[in-house]
This record gives C-alpha cells, structure tokens and sequence, in this order.
C-alpha cells in the first residue's frame, strides 16, 4: 500500500486540462477517481467540460476509494467498505445520466440530482467509462451493468486467469456479452523490478488473456526517455503497442 509522501503529486483535473490544451492525440482519464471527494453531478460536469476542450479524448476511470490516510488526511472519514461501494453505485447513475441527453433525475441513498441541467454534452457519445477495483461481488457488478471497461488493480496474470469467467460471469446475470467489457489492468511500477525478459513474458502473458490494455508508470522515465524507449522494445517483442495516453490518480 502506497504511504503518503511529500512527493510532488498535482490535482489531476486541472493537470489533464492543461495537458489537454498541450496535445492533440494523447488519450487523457484516471486510474481511478476515488468517487466520494466530489459531487458525482460536478463530476459530470468536469468530465463533459473537459472532453469539449480535449476534443473528445476524456475517459474516466473512477472507484470507490481505498486509501484510507487519505481520506482521513483530507476529512473525509473513511466509511465502512459497503458504504463505499453503495456511493459508487449511486455515483455511476448520476454520472451516466448527467453525460446522457436530457437532465439527471436520480434519487439514491448517498447521492439524488433532479432535473440537473449538464450542458456541453461530451463530445463523446457515450464517453468511456473505466471502474478500477478487485471486488467480485459489487465492483465487478457495477462495471458489468455501468462500465466500457473493467480496470483489476495489481493483478498479475495468473490470478487474472482465474478472474476472467468470474468477471464474464457478472456480464452473464445482466443478459450483457462479456465480449463488451474491456478487462484492463493496472500494473504498479515496483512490479517492473525484473528482468527485461520476465517483462516481455509478462506482458505476452497479459496479451494472451485478452486484457485491452495495460496502465502502467515507469518512474525511470521521470529522468530520461531511454527507460520508455526499453520498455517500449519490450511491448513490441511480446505484440503489444504503446499508447499514447496520460492517466493520472484522483
């Protein structure tokens, strides 16, 4: 579990903004939003601002929120698990109806919204929805009935292989194809510590499950461009390819 550092971190919306004003390709979203430090209607509001600025590059990544010296560094208290994941299902209807047509009309335990005017709409029609977590349970439910994508954090391959029928079961109870969730996931910079070969083998082995995509940091490249272009060589060996993408933390 990461400890809290005084290590330069910006605020990630106003980041991407200017990241987004800075590019013309790169893909711009979150691993992963923790739901409960903002209004899910602001939120809303954030993203479809944003996406007009960009001119359709958001995505958002967003989740329950985990980090417990966080939130309580913050004020924030730190609810009990299930009140967690409750206001982030409440926050997922609210976000989806507010990026929909119309106005949100949602009454939930956590979070309502009536009658609440978002406009800009996103460039996006149906701008990408990314949930981050590990719970089968209720996260895993959550992205099978609100997410594009599915974003397992840490999880190396073997343990994804035995996820992935729990994950395309969640699809199933829904009458949803599990072929339309994208399974991602997040792979934490220490777990590069390896051999270049161990990195290739791992990332062929993520390939060969299917996962779209992996997110990931090298802080190596924080002091040079010759790490990335490793990495990259190490993408190209195992059949991936890099994308151009910036994801940032809430």
């Amino acid at each position: 579990v990461p400890k809290p550092t005084e290590e330069i971190t910006f605020e990630s919306f106003t980041s991407l903004t200017a990241l987004a004003m800075a590019t013309d390709r790169v893909r711009l979203g979150h691993v992963v939003v923790c739901t409960a430090f903002r209004n899910p209607a602001l939120l809303a509001k954030m993203m479809s601002t944003m996406d007009v600025i960009s001119g359709g590059r958001m995505e958002l990544g967003i989740g329950a929120g985990w980090k417990r010296d966080e939130w309580l560094a913050y004020g924030y208290g730190f609810p009990e698990t299930k009140q967690r994941l409750d206001t982030l299902a409440d926050h997922l209807e609210i976000i989806k109806r507010s990026l929909g047509p119309g106005r949100a009309t949602y009454a939930g335990e956590h979070a309502s919204v009536e009658g609440a005017i978002n406009v800009p709409k996103p460039i996006q029609e149906g701008l990408p929805i990314m949930v981050g977590g590990n719970g089968p349970n209720v996260t895993w439910r959550l992205a099978a009935r609100h997410a594009d994508e599915l974003n397992v954090d840490g999880m190396k391959p073997d343990a994804l292989r035995e996820a992935l029928p729990v994950i395309r079961s969640r699809c199933e109870e829904i009458d949803r194809d599990p072929a339309s969730l994208a399974v991602s996931a997040h792979v934490w910079w220490e777990d590069w510590a390896m051999s270049s070969q161990e990195r290739v083998d791992r990332l062929a082995a993520y390939r060969e499950l299917g996962v779209s995509r992996v997110i990931t940091m090298i802080r190596e490249t924080n002091e040079s461009d010759e790490a990335l272009a490793t990495f990259a060589e190490e993408c190209r060996t195992a059949g991936a390819t890099l994308e151009a993408s910036t994801a940032l933390g809430a």
